[in-house]
């Protein structure tokens, strides 16, 4: 395998490393002369064009996922629903109005807070986790979203950027569920809110 190739597969398993790159906190230099070390591989400069070439690549092509997403994402519209509870669980509940996913042996509930407070002592005995301050932003696409790569990639990135965690994240048709803290609520919306404008 070539030094390139080599250097490459190290890098694709370390994205940390890039982001570094991308955000000024390390030089190529450095990193290649640590690489170099850990791989064993006795010529620098072949290891540090490798790693211009691949981040150069990369950049290149997250730039073109950026304007892709931006494309779609400017047409969108946003609703908010506060008060939304996720329940997951190993049985089948019986609640009204509610989104509901099966994978594998367990169940994945979406409902509204006060719903999940009303079940019955037998019911709540099958509940596995559950979050309840929560609120879920609903992303209203065209229908375009389904034909376009790396639109939810920009938005989960974005979140993670800003340390929002996604506690479920439901995609269907036209429509993408982000279920968030409620404490994170404002920041989510107003970094969607600012892309689509």
């Amino acid at each position: 395998m070539s030094i390139a190739n080599v250097v490459r597969l190290y890098l694709k398993n370390k994205p940390y490393l890039l982001e570094a790159l991308e955000n000024g906190v390390a030089n190529q230099s450095a990193m290649a002369r640590i690489i170099a070390r850990e791989l064993s591989i006795k010529d620098y400069l072949a290891v540090k064009a490798a790693i211009r070439r691949y981040f150069e690549t990369i950049k290149k092509n997250r730039q073109n996922i950026e304007m892709r997403a931006l494309s779609v994402l400017k047409y969108n519209t946003l609703t908010l629903l506060e008060g939304i509870a996720v329940l997951i669980t190993n049985a089948d509940l019986e609640i009204q109005n509610t989104a509901k996913v099966k994978i594998e042996s367990y169940y994945v509930y979406l409902t509204e807070k006060n719903k999940a407070h009303a079940l019955g002592q037998r019911q709540r005995r099958s509940i596995i986790k559950s979050y309840e301050n929560c609120s879920a932003i609903i992303i209203n696409s065209a229908e375009k979203i389904e034909s376009v790569s790396g639109v939810m990639a920009f938005v989960t990135s974005l979140f993670a950027e800003h340390d929002i965690n996604l506690i479920e994240l439901i995609s269907c048709y036209t429509q993408t569920i982000l279920v968030i803290s409620r404490s994170d609520t404002l920041k989510a919306y107003e970094l969607l809110s600012d892309l689509i404008k």
